[in-house]
């Protein structure tokens, strides 16, 4: 096409982009589009058409233009447009069925399927049994497959008697998709000849008993790809099927099959490695039946289909101790969801024997594979784990994965572990070595973590106070009282989140201290220390908090009050006019059960947040009483926010039910 024919062209589809479809000529203006030379411009009018009113006028026109039958562009674009109609569409096409032309009833059986509504299966069922013309019928049976009910499939099932083949794979290709197996005999029989047999497999699928997948292991055997792939197709729908109860014997009928096949391992990789995701269904439910360790990457990379990843997982559980030595060869060239994949299972298959393998993959760069490699390790059950594991003990990535698998091993080596955790320790570890370390060897690490409270880094000493107080409470509120002076304020914090944690009331003097704190972050966790642990003589110094500007605080302190059922209507009436939407929301929250809180909550229907305006609304809804209802209403009226608009249907639903 010639540059000064695109700019045409462009000029033309264009037009009917921008057209008013409701202006008078509009109509006509997109039929005469359906005619342009350019598909482009045709598909603009089909969409354009679909958006005219008076729709009943706009369907009989596109029905005139199928009868021209010297315009093929024409007829499409316009069968393309009555697909998108809607029910406006099926009962002028219904009559069109009755024509006299049978390219036109042709064309009203692909549309009605297209259109997939159900009020089309009585007329779609009468064509494809009675029409005089195969083409209709055959495509009455297409459109059944996606429009049809129980009426359909029964009629389905008879013309599977039909003499004409073209029906009769119709025919099974509809059931199939309606998910409407023909009687097990009926499929045995199609299974002969050629031209249904890829089909009649697809329906064998959705028959989930032995007695089906038997006839399924024929396929596999088969020469034709076409027929072994339809085969291993069927494995995967009856796979996803079929009662739990049922699938070692299908596959063991599998594995029978299969193992009679010299080539089955090369062409399951193949569908392993296919785009068809029902293939690689099949192809799984094959590769657990085989059991062969070569396909146990292929398997794991088949988790790139989410939907396939809890039956990858059940695939290479089947497969034995080899199978992880097949997956450590390949991790670093898996797809980070196959390596998600056989790292899990790899944590299981693993023994003693794998600890080199383990260790050399723990100079690969990538992080995730090392902390495969690391949880592989605490499952080792080795002695030869430990000392790998300890030399990772300060890595600020591996630290964690590492201390735990260590704290796994020491169930068989309970003094060799101890040992590496204290010697890292020594060197400076990471806090999480400690908590390991306490795990590992309970009371008898107290008097070490007491040292490192007073002696060690910052993160350390932090550590060792949640640590001592998760052991032994009595001790580690005294050194939590001790560490409320700590230079640090991590170290304070953890102290403040201790008297919180495991202290009552008693504590309201130390944390009247934490309270005046000059670091923020001691502060914030006094404030949810002092409703952790219900120091209600605290709840004047958080009333003079919740009008503090830095919202953090003043949401703490409005939330500890509430937790302490110390909130008095005063503070909440403070509380909603905050100039952080957090605290407000947080006040309707936490007053919403009171008759101040629900008050409060019709005054902010008009606030100038939808945020708010629509919390105040779920208030309502949740404990406002009838009268609450026209502030409510009102409120919908005029709101324009289309969350807020939701919540305020809601609480007027529910209020009017009151």
């Amino acid at each position: 096409m010639s540059e000064e024919g695109r700019n045409a062209e462009e000029t033309r589809y264009r037009a009917l982009l921008e057209l008013d479809v409701s202006a008078v000529g509009a109509r006509e203006t997109l039929v005469a589009g359906l005619h342009d030379e350019s598909w482009r411009v045709r598909r603009a009018a089909a969409d354009g058409l679909t958006r005219v009113p008076e729709r009943e006028k706009v369907v009989e026109r596109l029905i005139s233009v199928l009868g021209e039958r010297d315009e093929t562009g024409a007829r499409n674009a316009a069968a393309e447009s009555l697909a998108g109609m809607g029910q406006e569409a099926v009962g002028p096409l219904v009559r069109l069925l009755g024509h006299v032309d049978p390219d036109q009833r042709k064309f009203a059986a692909d549309i009605l399927g297209q259109l997939g509504l159900p009020e089309a299966e009585d007329a779609l069922v009468q064509a494809m049994l009675e029409d005089l013309d195969l083409n209709v019928r055959v495509a009455a049976a297409e459109a059944l497959g996606r429009v049809g009910g129980k009426v359909a499939a029964r009629a389905l099932e008879r013309i599977l008697y039909d003499p004409e083949p073209l029906l009769q794979l119709s025919a099974l290709e509809s059931l199939a998709a309606l998910r409407h197996p023909p009687p097990l005999p009926e499929v045995v029989r199609l299974l002969g000849n050629p031209t249904l047999k890829r089909s009649a497999y697809r329906v064998l699928g959705l028959i989930p008993q032995v007695a089906a997948t038997e006839l399924v292991c024929r396929g596999l055997g088969a020469e034709s790809r076409s027929t072994r792939e339809a085969a291993l197709v069927a494995l995967g729908t009856q796979a996803g099927l079929a009662e739990p109860s049922l699938r070692p014997e299908m596959e063991a009928a599998v594995r029978l099959a299969l193992k009679r096949l010299p080539q089955a391992v090369g062409w399951v990789a193949s569908a392993l490695e296919a785009d068809d995701i029902e293939l690689k269904a099949g192809a799984l439910v094959a590769a657990a039946a085989l059991r062969e360790p070569q396909l146990a990457p292929l398997v794991a990379e088949v988790a790139q289909e989410e939907r396939l990843m809890p039956e990858v997982m059940r695939t290479l559980a089947y497969f034995g101790p080899e199978t992880g030595r097949e997956l450590l060869a390949s991790m670093d060239r898996l797809s980070f969801p196959a390596r998600e994949a056989a790292g899990h299972v790899l944590v299981e298959l693993v023994d003693a024997t794998f600890v080199p393998e383990l260790v050399q993959m723990l100079d690969w760069g990538e992080v995730d594979l090392k902390a495969v490699a690391v949880q592989a390790l605490g499952r080792t059950s080795s002695l030869e784990a430990v000392e790998p594991l300890a030399q990772l003990l300060s890595h600020p990535e591996l630290a964690g994965p590492a201390a735990r698998a260590l704290v796994t091993l020491a169930a068989n080596f309970p003094r060799q572990v101890v040992q590496a955790l204290e010697s890292a320790l020594e060197r400076g570890a990471e806090p999480v070595v400690l908590s390991a370390l306490v795990r590992v060897g309970g009371t008898a690490m107290l008097p070490l973590v007491r040292r490192t409270a007073r002696e060690a880094s910052v993160a350390l000493r932090a550590t060792a106070v949640e640590v001592l107080a998760a052991v032994d409470p009595a001790g580690g509120l005294e050194l939590a009282r001790q560490s409320l002076t700590d230079e640090s304020p991590r170290v304070r914090t953890a102290a403040v989140r201790v008297l919180g944690q495991v202290g009552d009331g008693a504590m309201a003097g130390l944390l009247k201290q934490a309270l005046a704190d000059e670091t923020l972050e001691v502060r914030l966790a006094a404030l949810e220390a002092v409703g952790e642990c219900g120091a209600v003589e605290r709840a004047v110094d958080l009333e003079a908090l919740v009008p503090h500007p830095d919202g953090a605080i003043a949401y703490r302190a409005l939330q500890a009050l509430a937790r302490l059922g110390a909130l008095r209507d005063e503070v909440l009436r403070q509380a909603v006019s905050h100039g952080d939407h957090e605290v407000v929301k947080a006040a309707l929250q936490a007053g919403a059960a009171s008759a101040e809180g629900v008050s409060l909550a019709v005054g902010l229907l008009g606030h100038a947040s939808w945020d708010v305006r629509a919390a105040a609304a779920r208030v309502l809804g949740d404990c406002g009483g009838p009268e609450c209802l026209p502030a409510t209403r009102a409120a919908l009226a005029a709101e324009m926010d289309s969350l807020a608009r939701r919540a305020l249907v809601d609480a007027v639903e529910r209020l009017s039910g009151r």
